[in-house]
């Protein structure tokens, strides 16, 4: 071990003081002091690196993490070009509201210890100004007695609701120098996250007061889920009032076996003279209907119905994104965590209807009808699901079915695609951890996934990520650090071998304008030549079979897979082929 301490130590004991358990990077020189002390000085332990062939991968491994534990994750990203390179995934984590202490590194910025040329190309005037637009804060610390501070608020501005990615930059001068005084670490304890935003009672008071005179209420919610307990006090709710209940899926929101899961059914919120929205940023989709032609939509719901939003839209919005959404009217906006207004909600809504023998009768018979409505969507979609049961390649309903046959009596966990939400209407969403929130866009679902394994490594659960073969043709590196790092996840590739989500959009367009539908394929399509991602996985020690079109051969290569998953605790690919729907 060295004698002397340097600035970059001071940096590892602070990863150490907030408990990181892994750190993502692509190496890069402007953090070689840094990289120094976590392998040497800190050992490598709390954090343990995450080497990535890519930036993206790298921050999308902490998106993931951070989806699956609530908690934020370290990522280290090489000066102006690694920032970069990683500039994309930190905004997805920004539309995603999850936390995360990005690091970063410049400089030096005393120009007469620049290397001649890559330093000075690889150096920023404030490195933060790339990204400062989509993180919550960003801080470029000028000497190293302001690196404590400057990382506490950090990581206090990362975990306070809502929640999202901050970046601190560190010149190398500062990494690489001796440290010549003592600097103190800050008091964890003392400089924590504050309390959550707890919601006014006059405004509750009258939210339950609309609730219960309600006939038809539904429930709208969207990211509430990023809370678990917040799940079970909407169990309750939902009991208690019989309120049908829309899970619009930025997390797992409620469980759809319940009978008051009505998700996916537009009739409910047609006719509701109450919308209550729980953390929902955009209302304006769910009650809209849109013309994809025409780019419009109309609002749905009628002129009578009450709106109730609760949740912490209106903090953080951002000057640059417009991921804020449309500005909706509502009746009542109560500005509240939810995870603490609903207990509350629920304690005025018992209270209201505690010796009201006639509402709570009133209840009990909607209760009923909802709980038939809810059985009667189930069925409709099994039945749906044997549509075209024999095609091949198969359908996206029965990759989902043949993989739930499977899997339904492991503890799974599903990472991110949802198979067009197939998966939810066919499998038994049961427990929150079971889907940390839908996926996000392309080139982001192999990092994000690789993150919630990571976080679940060690637990038993099996991750399964249904992965488009797209998202994992922008960075298959990924394939070498599950691989590497021995991360167990079934990976089953949703291979429909194009781009159709654009590919739908130019049929879409050639309607329109009468033009042939049969060129939409055109620049669209990831055919001829056909990946074949099974021996891409097994040129990085991963175990794979496939494609597969016949959706009967998929249970026995996904028995297989699993089983090895078992055995030798590391990843496993099964190529399957879908119709391009």
């Amino acid at each position: 071990m060295a004698d002397k301490r340097y600035g970059s130590d001071l940096i590892v004991d602070l990863f150490k003081m907030y408990d990181f358990e892994y750190a993502s990077l692509n190496p890069g020189s402007s953090f070689r002091g840094l990289h120094d002390s976590m392998v040497n000085y800190g050992q490598n332990v709390k954090p343990m690196m995450i080497e990535c062939c890519h930036e993206e991968i790298a921050v999308g491994i902490a998106h993931g993490y951070a989806k699956a534990t609530g908690k934020p994750m370290l990522t280290i990203l090489h000066n102006v070009v690694g920032l970069l390179h990683g500039a994309m995934a930190i905004y997805y984590a920004y539309l995603d509201r999850v936390p995360m202490v990005i690091v970063g590194a410049t400089g030096p910025m005393d120009i007469p210890r620049r290397r001649p040329f890559i330093d000075w190309i690889h150096t920023a005037m404030i490195q933060g100004n790339a990204i400062r637009e989509y993180v919550k804060w960003d801080d470029q610390p000028f000497t190293i007695e302001s690196v404590p501070d400057s990382f506490a608020r950090a990581y206090r501005v990362a975990v306070t609701e809502p929640k999202g990615p901050v970046y601190v930059c560190y010149d190398v001068t500062m990494q690489e120098d001796p440290l010549e005084v003592d600097v103190p670490l800050p008091q964890r304890e003392k400089v924590a996250a504050p309390s959550s935003i707890q919601a006014d009672g006059a405004a509750l008071e009258k939210a339950a007061d609309l609730l219960v005179a309600a006939q038809n209420p539904v429930v709208l919610c969207d990211y509430m889920g990023r809370n678990p307990g917040a799940v079970d006090r909407l169990v309750e709710l939902a009991d208690c009032l019989a309120l049908p209940v829309m899970d619009l899926g930025k997390r797992f929101n409620f469980p759809n076996t319940h009978p008051m899961d009505l998700t996916g059914s537009r009739a409910v919120v047609e006719n509701a003279d109450l919308v209550l929205a729980l953390d929902v940023r955009d209302l304006h989709k769910p009650l809209s209907r849109l013309d994809e032609i025409t780019r419009r939509s109309e609002f749905f719901v009628g002129p009578d119905c009450k709106i109730v939003d609760i949740g912490l839209d209106d903090l953080g919005i951002s000057k640059w994104s417009q991921d804020f959404q449309k500005l909706s009217e509502v009746d009542l906006s109560i500005l509240a965590d939810t995870s603490l207004a609903l207990p509350e909600l629920l304690g005025r809504c018992r209270k209201k209807l505690d010796g009201d023998a006639a509402r709570q009768d009133q209840i009990r018979q909607r209760y009923e009808r909802l709980s038939k409505q809810h059985k009667d969507i189930r069925s409709k979609w099994r039945e749906a699901a044997r549509k075209d049961w024999d095609l091949q390649p198969m359908t996206t309903a029965r990759l989902a079915w043949e993989i739930w046959e499977v899997i339904k009596e492991e503890d799974w966990v599903l990472t991110a695609n949802t198979l067009r939400d197939w998966t939810r209407k066919l499998w038994d969403w049961d427990k929150p951890y079971r889907h940390p929130g839908h996926s996000l866009g392309t080139a982001t679902q192999i990092g994000i996934s690789l993150g919630v394994a990571l976080a679940h490594k060690g637990s038993g659960k099996l991750v399964v990520d249904i992965q488009p073969d797209g998202d994992l043709l922008f960075d298959a590196s990924a394939l070498w650090v599950a691989a590497y790092y021995q991360i167990p996840m079934l990976i089953v590739m949703y291979n429909n071998r194009a781009y159709y989500n654009d590919w739908n959009h130019q049929i879409q367009m050639a309607r329109q304008r009468n033009t042939p539908i049969e060129n939409a394929y055109i620049g669209m399509e990831i055919n001829n030549p056909a990946p074949d991602f099974a021996t891409l996985a097994r040129s990085f020690s991963v175990h794979a079979e496939g494609p597969f079109e016949d959706g009967g051969q998929v249970q026995d290569a996904l028995k297989r897979a699993i089983q090895y998953i078992k055995k030798e605790g590391k990843p496993a690919l099964i190529d399957t082929v879908t119709q391009p729907v």
